[in-house]
C-alpha cells in the first residue's frame, strides 16, 4: 500500500507512453514466468522459512475439486514482502490492480496453492488499489462514471470467482490466466509503441 501511493506519483509525472510499454513488458514476463511453472497447483515447500513461522503463514483449506484438506506453509517470505514492495510501485505507476503479478509472486515464489493464491490476491488488490486511488482521485485523474461501474462489476466477479475455484480445475484457471495476460500484456505494448490506439 505504501509503495503504490509512491508508484501513482510516478507513474503520474511519467509520459503515458512510457508507462503502457513498461506495463506490457511487465505483464509478458510475467507470463513467461507462469508458463515455466507447470506444477503450481500445489507447489512443494519442504520447510517453511523462521519469518512465516514467526507470523504464523500456514494452514489448511478445502479443496472441492479434490475433495480433500490441503496444508499449505511458505517459503521466501523475505523476498515474497520484497516483491510485493515492488509490485505496490508497479501497481501505482500503472494505476491498475496488480493480480497479474500478485498471483504469480504468492504461488511460484512463496509456494502458495493457486487457489488460495488467486483468492489472497482479490483481497491485496482491495488495499493496494484503495491506496493508490487517492493519489489518482486528488489529482483529478479518476473519471466517477467509469469507476462505480466497474466497482460493481468487480464485486460480482469476485463473488462468481469465488465459486468457481472450487469447481473448476486449477490448471484451466491457470491457462486462462496466461492467454487474459499475454492478451493485456500485447495490447499495453501495442499502446506504448504507438501501434494500437
Amino acid at each position: 500500500s505504501a509503495t503504490s501511493i509512491v508508484g501513482a506519483l510516478v507513474g503520474l509525472a511519467l509520459p503515458a507512453g512510457v508507462v503502457q510499454t513498461a506495463l506490457g513488458i511487465a505483464i509478458l514476463i510475467i507470463v513467461l514466468i507462469m508458463w515455466q511453472a507447470r506444477k503450481s497447483e500445489f507447489p512443494r515447500v519442504e520447510q517453511a522459512d523462521r519469518l512465516s513461522v514467526a507470523l504464523r503463514i500456514h494452514g489448511v483449506f478445502y479443496d472441492a475439486t479434490h475433495q480433500r484438506n490441503i496444508e499449505w506453509q511458505v517459503h521466501r517470505t523475505p523476498l515474497g514482502i520484497f516483491l510485493f514492495a515492488l509490485i505496490g510501485l508497479l501497481a501505482g505507476v500503472f494505476g491498475l490492480g496488480a493480480g497479474w503479478a500478485n498471483v504469480p509472486t504468492l504461488n511460484l515464489v512463496m509456494g502458495v496453492p493457486l487457489r488460495l493464491s488467486a483468492g489472497s490476491s482479490g483481497l491485496i488488490l482491495s488495499i493496494v488499489d484503495t491506496s493508490a486511488a487517492w493519489v489518482y482521485i486528488n489529482k483529478g485523474a479518476v473519471l466517477a462514471i467509469i469507476a462505480a461501474p466497474s466497482v460493481i462489476g468487480m464485486m460480482l466477479g469476485a463473488r462468481i470467482g469465488v465459486r468457481l475455484l472450487q469447481i473448476v480445475d486449477a490448471n484451466i484457471i491457470r491457462r486462462l490466466v496466461i492467454v487474459m495476460l499475454i492478451c493485456a500484456g500485447f495490447r499495453a505494448l501495442g499502446r506504448g509503441l504507438g501501434v494500437l490506439s
